[in-house]
């Protein structure tokens, strides 16, 4: 138990107060549970060898033999589950896709792809159905439906900065906190030191967003609103009326940008 303390200690110090572990037991426990209505897992993948067979999900699990059962759909094995297709198999013979509905499996599609056989994903049932399910309640998770190029954005390598631009409704914040989801599955160590925050235009949109990432496991994320970011930075002067107008005329972004851009060069 000693060991099992001092493992739980984030200075890696003496063992830590009873308190803290068990509010780090707790905590792990909430990173574990499950919505019942949510399916553990969405598909499956079969190497075309036939020599191994994955079921993808939101969470990894195994069995009493410690194989796995589920693996995470941020795990690199799930990679060809996204970006596998009839031209490049990534060596997999077949791909299947469950639909569920409140719990319940309602169908399955296979595709397979060394046969050249790929759906096109507008032709798919269960992935039409899972996009098109009305907006209602907080923001839901898209693993079972996220495409191609989400997939490359979300697998972006921590070392590069991503800029996601697009229209109302196109996915941008759902595949934005996909890939901290998956940053912090493949990073978790050096992001665990560092700290993700995710920033929102107001609080109405965090309450909307905010349940997305702990529903996939990762309770360690600071959500806050701008206006809470800085509301101990102190006002030290104030616009007059003219001065006002001028910086919310539309010209300004003109100006901004060339200020910013001639800023911009090559690193020494």
């Amino acid at each position: 138990m000693r060991d099992a303390v001092r493992s739980l200690d984030p200075h890696g110090g003496d063992p830590v107060s009873t308190e803290y572990l068990k509010a780090e037991l707790y905590r792990r426990a909430q990173a574990l549970l499950d919505d019942p209505t949510t399916p553990l897992f969405f598909g499956r993948i079969d190497r075309a060898d036939g020599s191994e067979r994955f079921y993808i999900g939101r969470r990894h699990v195994r069995d009493d033999a410690g194989d796995p059962v589920v693996v995470d759909w941020r795990a690199d094995i799930s990679r060809a589950f996204y970006r596998a297709s009839a031209g490049e198999s990534m060596g997999i013979g077949l791909r299947r896709r469950f639909g569920f509905s409140a719990g319940m499996m309602t169908g399955l599609e296979d595709e397979h792809l060394e046969r050249g056989d790929a759906h096109d994903p507008l032709s798919s049932r269960i992935l039409t159905a899972e996009i098109e399910r009305p907006r209602v309640g907080p923001m839901r998770d898209i693993v079972a439906t996220i495409q191609p190029d989400q997939d490359e954005l979300v697998r972006t390598d921590l070392g590069r900065t991503v800029c996601i631009q697009g229209a109302p409704g196109t996915g941008k914040t759902a595949v934005g906190l996909h890939r901290a989801a998956y940053l912090l599955y493949a990073f978790r160590d050096q992001l665990k030191r560092t700290g993700v925050l995710v920033v929102g235009p107001n609080r109405s949109f965090l309450g909307y967003i905010g349940a997305l990432l702990p529903a996939l496991g990762e309770l360690d994320v600071e959500q806050v609103a701008v206006q809470d970011l800085v509301h101990d930075v102190r006002v030290r002067g104030e616009d007059g009326p003219d001065v006002v107008r001028l910086k919310g005329d539309e010209r300004m972004a003109t100006v901004l940008a060339r200020a910013v851009f001639d800023a911009v060069s090559f690193p020494r």
